[in-house]
């Protein structure tokens, strides 16, 4: 599969089945986050994976509604960004772990894993990040759902590439 089809084929899921991701599966999936442009090699990406103990705290204190949202996927894990408090090499690592983010997103996709990268309220609230045991330092950056998918959801129409990209002289 190239880039583009594997590109094509994510798909943001919101229904997934009962099986977790294994240990094992999760770790290849953050082993190509090392491959994201990042200066200095310094790698800022966290990723957490929630246990259950985790899972229940954060619901917790997430409240009833955002509660039911975390049971989605079997697999919930919290990615962020460590930050140095230098503006611009906390803007650069911030977009570093983005893209760490997205190849591990599209690696899961590449393996057939359905994942969802949502940023619930929770994990930006004091109460959030400390059941998390998210450090002042860090940044949030998504809560990311794997899992195997329950419904394949259709692809959405994109805008043309003419209408974000500008050439300058």
């Amino acid at each position: 599969m190239t880039l583009d089809e594997l590109a094509a084929a994510r798909r943001t899921h919101k229904a997934f089945g009962p099986e977790p991701v294994s240990r094992a599966t999760l770790l290849e999936l953050f082993d190509v986050a090392r491959f994201a442009p990042t200066h200095h090699l310094n790698q800022p990406w966290r990723f957490r994976v929630l246990g259950p103990e985790t899972l229940a705290a954060l619901k917790g204190v997430a409240g009833e509604k955002e509660a039911q949202k975390l049971d989605r996927a079997p697999t919930l894990v919290v990615a962020s960004a460590v930050l140095t408090g230098d503006l611009v090499t906390d803007e650069e690592d911030v977009c570093a772990a983005a893209a760490a983010i997205m190849l591990v997103l599209l690696a899961a996709t590449e393996r057939g894993i359905a994942t969802y990268w949502r940023t619930p309220n929770v994990l930006r609230t004091r109460p959030g990040r400390e059941t998390l045991g998210i450090p002042p330092g860090e940044r949030f950056l998504g809560l990311l759902h794997f899992g195997p998918a329950a419904r394949e959801p259709a692809p959405r129409e994109r805008e043309p590439v003419e209408t974000y990209v500008e050439f300058l002289a």
